[in-house]
């Protein structure tokens, strides 16, 4: 893997960990964060996928 797939894949479960979180404290309601952790994956999947 190439450091730039080694960063997504740190990147990603920390994004996605920080919006259970943030739901969790009631900051963010179900269907937010739901699209944040939607959009980080299919990001870091698209990206991953193009290195």
């Amino acid at each position: 893997m190439t450091d730039a797939q080694v960063g997504l894949a740190l990147a990603t479960p920390i994004i996605v960990a920080f919006a259970i979180a943030l739901r969790r404290m009631g900051v963010l309601q179900g269907y937010s964060s739901f699209a944040a952790v939607l959009f980080s994956v299919a990001i870091a999947a698209v990206l991953f996928l193009q290195q």
